[in-house]
């Protein structure tokens, strides 16, 4: 059979290291040296086979040669985010991937976009892959069963009585899981997030120490554990203040920038309208400003918003927010990850990465700049 005919041979299927030893004319303990970076082949062997591997296309299957070895290792890891489209998350897979790509493994990502359930179908999905571990930001989960769904078209309700039954078979079948942005669900997991509650804080009292005493809330959905700390500090932030709490000008449950648009209209042409607004989301921030600039309003209404999004600081005047290192939450989730896979078998690791206060000019507008009257 000549060397043709074994190649057309070979095409209709993909190629295996046997195929690579017949046509470089060698033994395939020479082709897994040469594919292993492994001592003891000639730099002619080295030459045929690797000639041999670029004729057949020939595309190594690493799962198969850690097996093979004994290694239960795949060389991928799983990353489970609430959206990958948002800004935010987008920070946190790129940085996971960095760290990952140190280590020569690859990332498999999903969404579960807050839903218990598909946050399931992700989990089992990337363990029947044989993922050597995960990073979560876990989904949401409602004590009254009904968890508010992010749709494009609106808010709907959907069952969310569900456990976290595929991560406890993941905990239970010894890969490691470190969690993201919001908290463990597991005792014995290792965490990253920031210090939502004590930002928020700041960042009410920044606005009153600029003279506001009417200061709106527009927040992500309550379920959320992230809103929920942010709602207490704004809270604990009026009470440092010494300002009352107005629930008239809170508006929870804003699931979108249309909805956040939408949310700070009406509470801008209400009576007796916020002097400011405390953003605690970075979409919802993208829909406030929206809001003010078609009302025409960017220069008379104080704005901070929790996560920094593109372009904030070259807007007119430039949004003043609490940033989020999301870099650094997925390097470090990433490390201790990587840390748990390489034999790490310290205590829990509960890490908080620190906020950063970006005074922009938005947050900056008092009442005597504003031309509002306290």
């Amino acid at each position: 059979m000549t060397t043709l005919t074994k190649l057309e041979g070979m095409a209709r299927r993909a190629a295996t290291m046997h195929d690579v030893a017949k046509i470089a004319g060698v033994s395939i303990k020479t082709v897994s040296r040469v594919v292993n970076n492994e001592a003891g082949v000639s730099p002619e062997l080295y030459d045929k086979v690797q000639k041999a591997m670029k004729l057949l296309d020939y595309q190594h299957n690493e799962v198969a040669s850690n097996l093979r070895r004994g290694s239960l290792r795949t060389a991928t890891i799983g990353l489970l985010l609430e959206d990958v489209s948002n800004p935010f998350s987008s920070a946190v897979h790129r940085a996971v991937e960095d760290v990952a790509r140190q280590h020569e493994t690859l990332v498999l990502t999903g969404s579960n976009d807050e839903d218990p359930a598909r946050e399931e179908e992700i989990v089992l999905a990337l363990t029947s892959r044989r993922v050597d571990g995960l990073i979560v930001m876990p989904a949401s989960r409602d004590t009254g069963g009904v968890l508010r769904k992010r749709q494009a078209n609106g808010l709907i309700l959907v069952d969310s009585n569900h456990d976290r039954a595929a991560l406890l078979r993941v905990r239970r079948s010894g890969r490691p899981v470190v969690f993201i942005d919001r908290p463990a669900p597991f005792a014995d997991a290792d965490s990253v997030m920031v210090d939502n509650r004590v930002s928020s804080t700041k960042a009410v009292l920044h606005l009153a120490q600029h003279g506001h005493t009417s200061i709106a809330f527009l927040g992500d959905w309550s379920n959320i554990w992230t809103t929920a700390e942010r709602h207490i500090g704004y809270i604990e932030g009026l009470a440092a203040a010494g300002l009352q709490l107005n629930a008239r000008i809170i508006k929870p449950d804003i699931w979108s920038s249309e909805a956040a648009h939408h949310a700070t209209t009406e509470l801008l042409n209400s009576k007796n309208a916020p002097t400011a607004l405390f953003t605690g989301q970075n979409l919802v921030t993208i829909g406030a400003v929206r809001a003010l600039q078609q009302l025409g309003l960017q220069h008379r209404v104080a704005l901070v918003g929790f996560d920094d999004f593109p372009m904030a600081d070259l807007l007119n005047p430039a949004v003043t927010v609490i940033a989020q290192d999301p870099a650094a939450i997925g390097r470090a989730a990433a490390e201790m990850l990587f840390a748990r896979l390489d034999g790490d078998r310290q205590p829990p690791q509960h890490l908080v990465v620190p906020t950063r206060f970006v005074a922009r000019g938005s947050g900056e507008l008092g009442i005597g700049e504003s031309g509002l009257v306290s």
